[in-house]
Parts: structure tokens; sequence; C-alpha cells
């Protein structure tokens, strides 16, 4: 701790398997052990997973062509990573998370914004994480081992997955940081020996369908559908903005600013790997087994198995499990640290527990109860619509203060006091709030989410599968 004599390395990080105590408090100095390849690590492993490969399938399913669909991808993922890594800063400064740090701009009761987008959009990621990674890991099952695909098969692989996560975000910070390096490496090998798996099926021509010889109406609906591409995949890097802090602030305060923000802005070009798989074999699809990529009935995973030849089904399960778990444990973690800051009564081993335990809930009662599927896709679309002009009034309060934070006051909300240098109007800075709440109506306002799945050729923003998964 930090009453000792400056500790090594080796001495001031904790045992992989000892529970991490540290809630949303100021991490010490001398436990600042982290660095920004760690941040790398995290924040790529995080999206170097299945679940990014589905994101990546939609320029194709949306009617654009290889070439099309892979510069949206660019552009979506280039604008995204610009946005995020100013945001991996705060971490690093205030040795907090940044809901934590959001108190200096938008007051210390106002904090409970940053908290509660976190909260929900963890929950809706890490749903999704588990869905498509259950749904490969049986569809992989059956195919290799003739496994039925019933509800009874489908709740076990939901239920063992989101225990393993659960039982990794438990563990903490240390733990997490250890499945993600392995993530990082593996899923890349994985990727990698699947484009291997794919090169003799793989046709970069693959036209869409904004063909020349298409007829007008479709033709004007290309830049609609090339816009929502490159905004479906920009919102895979935006939705890491709340997070970011949850990882960084282990990262010393003397660390240089641009190795921080180098870091996070690389682990989303990084992921350029898993979209552009996606985006690949979603055009080999298209052209071999059409049906699965059916505007009315679209299945990514199932297209994906129809396709893949039979070695290649024991590395796809490899993949949905090892990818899933990235996704998954760096979605709940911040949801518990997040709900321990909201209600400090709670540590954050006990909010992590009773987050993952409604999680679960949830991706239960979505799944097989109420098909709650087509609006957790909504859901998670207003949530970036809302999380995005938040991460703005971040990053103009971090300049106009010039990096500067008094971090006593920041933890004022945590320790039920009053008063402090961002107090505000009772706790609540109004031109901070104010900025956020009409960008945030406004994003909502210009936001058109159909009520069915989009055409090949349309703009639109959920695809969900005939089984009721998203996809």
């Amino acid at each position: 701790m930090s009453s000792h004599p400056d500790p090594s390395p080796a001495a001031s990080s904790p045992a992989l398997t000892e529970v991490e105590t540290y809630g949303v408090e100021r991490i010490p100095d001398a436990d600042r052990t982290a660095t920004a390849l760690d941040l790398f690590r995290v924040a790529f492993g995080g999206a170097n997973t299945f679940s990014t490969c589905v994101l990546g399938a939609f320029p194709i399913l949306f009617g654009l062509s290889f070439w099309q669909g892979l510069a949206a991808t660019v552009l979506g993922v280039v604008a995204g990573a610009l946005i995020l890594c100013p945001m991996a800063v705060f971490g690093p400064v205030n040795g907090t998370n940044n809901a934590v740090s959001s108190s200096a701009h938008l007051g210390v009761h106002g904090r409970v914004v940053g908290s509660f987008l976190s909260l929900l959009t963890a929950i809706a990621f890490f749903s999704i994480s588990v869905w498509s990674s259950g749904d490969a890991l049986v569809g992989g099952a059956h195919r290799l081992f003739g496994l039925e695909r019933s509800t009874l098969s489908f709740a076990v692989a939901y239920a063992l997955f989101a225990g393993l996560v659960l039982a990794v975000c438990v563990y903490g910070f240390r733990f997490m940081l250890f499945v993600n390096k392995i993530a990082v490496t593996s899923a890349s090998v994985l990727f990698l020996l699947g484009a291997f798996a794919f090169a003799g099926d793989f046709d970069p021509s693959y036209a869409g369908v904004f063909t020349a010889s298409a007829d007008a109406a479709t033709r004007s609906m290309f830049w609609p559908s090339f816009i929502g591409a490159a905004l479906i995949v920009l919102s895979n890097p935006v939705s890491f903005g709340a997070f970011l802090g949850d990882w960084s602030r282990y990262i010393p305060a003397d660390t240089p600013r641009r190795k921080v923000i180098g870091a996070a802005f690389l682990s989303q070009l990084a992921t350029l790997l898993p979209f552009v798989f996606g985006l690949a074999t979603a055009s080999i699809i298209a052209a071999k087994a059409p049906k699965y990529v059916d505007p009315t009935a679209p299945d990514f995973v199932g297209g994906l198995l129809a396709i893949s030849p039979s070695w290649f089904f024991l590395p796809v399960c490899l993949l949905a499990l090892i990818g899933g778990m990235s996704t998954g444990t760096t979605s709940l973690y911040g949801t518990g640290l997040d709900f321990s800051s909201v209600f400090p009564r709670l540590s954050r081993v006990r909010a992590t527990l009773l987050v993952g335990v409604l999680s679960i809930a949830f991706i239960f009662i979505g799944r097989f109860g109420l098909d709650l599927v087509q609006s957790i896709s909504t859901f998670a679309t207003m949530i970036i619509t809302c999380t995005t002009p938040w991460m703005v009034v971040m990053m103009l309060g971090f300049y106009t203060r010039r990096g500067w934070y008094d971090p006593e006051a920041l933890q004022v909300f945590n320790r039920r006091q009053r008063g402090g240098r961002y107090w505000f109007a009772h706790g609540w800075n109004w031109r901070g709030m104010t900025a956020w709440w009409v960008s945030a109506l406004a994003g909502v306002l210009f936001t058109d989410i159909p009520a069915r799945c989009p055409t090949r050729a349309s703009g639109g923003t959920s695809v969900i599968s005939s089984r009721g998964r998203v996809t």
C-alpha cells in the first residue's frame, strides 16, 4: 500500500487470484502498475470478438459491395477511434473511473448520468455477447457432435458462459487483464486461421445490390446504406467511452498522455481484424448461402457455420468462447464498478454480483420469455446516441480546465458529503447538464430506427434473426 516504501513492480502487483477490493476511490500511486500496453490489450481484447464480426457483417446486409463495405468500415472505425481516444486520459489523471471524473463537469450529483449510461450500455453489450457466443457454441456443437439445438441447449450455454464471465469480473481488474492477454493473441490467431479457411471462397469483387443495373429507387438508397453501415461500425468504439477510465485508472499519473491516447486509438484500429473478418465472411455467405442474409430473417452465425469447412467448426467455437469472455468481462466489470459508485454501501464485489445476476435474468427473459431482442437493439442505439454528447462534454471540460482536477473533490458523492469545488448548484452543474441533455434529445429526435428488419438496400440500424437473436 501507499504507506510502505516504494515497492518493486512485482511486489506492488496483486496476485492474479486476489479479489480486487478497490471501488471508485482514487487508486493509490503505489498500486498503479498498469501500462499503456495493458490498456491496449483490454480495449482491443474487449472488441476482438465474435460480436464485432457480427457488426462487420452489417454493410453486406445493407446491400453494399465488399469494397464499399470496407470503406464504410474503415471510416467508422477511424472516426470512432478519434472520438474515443481522449476519454483514456481521465483515469491516469484522477485515478478513478470516468463517471466519477465527470463530477468536475456535471456536478457532484450530475455525475450519476455517466454511471447510469455505462450501466445500461454494459448490460446491453453483455447480453449481446452472451447471446451471440452461446448461439455459436451450440451451433458448432450441433455440427460437430450432433447436439440438439433445443431450448435446453441454449439455456445451458448461456448460463455457463455468463457464469464464467461473472466469476472473472468478481476477481477484478488483474484477472480480467489476464483473460484479455490470452484473448488478444488467441482470437487474433483464430481470425487469421479463418482467413486461411475462407481464402478459397472469398471474392473481393462481390458487387452487392448497388450495381449499374440497379433501378433508380435502389441506387437512391446507396448513401443512406453507406452512412448507416459506417455509423453502426462507429458505435462499437464509442460504446467504450464510459469504460476506458475503469482500466486506465491503474496507469501511473506521470505516464505521457500521448501514450495513453495512442493506446486507446490503436486498440480500435486493431479491431479492423474482426470487422473485416465479418465483412469478408458475410460476402461469402451472401454469394454461397444467400438465405442466411435474407432481409426478413438474417442469421450470420448460421451462415458462417454453413460455409465453414468442417475442420474450422472447433475454432469457431473457441473464437466464440474466448472473444465472448473478453466482451462480457469488460462490460460487466465496468457495470459493477459504476453501480458501486452510485450506491456506496455496496462494495465492488457485491455490486458486480448483484448486477451480474440481474443481467443474467435479463438475458433469459429477453431470449426465452418476452422476445425483447429488437427492443435491446433499439435500446443500445439510443444509449450510443446519449453517450456521445456526454463524451463531448467531458472532452470540452478537460480542455477548458487544462487537464487539472481536484481528486478529493471528485469523491464527495461517494463519501456522501456536501460542498467542495464541484458542488456548483446543489450538486448540479446546469450548464454542463443542459449541454448534455439538449444534445442527447436532438440526437434521439433525429434517430430513425425501423420497427422491422431492413432490406438489403436500406439504411436501418438493427437486424434480427428468425430465432429472435441479435445478428
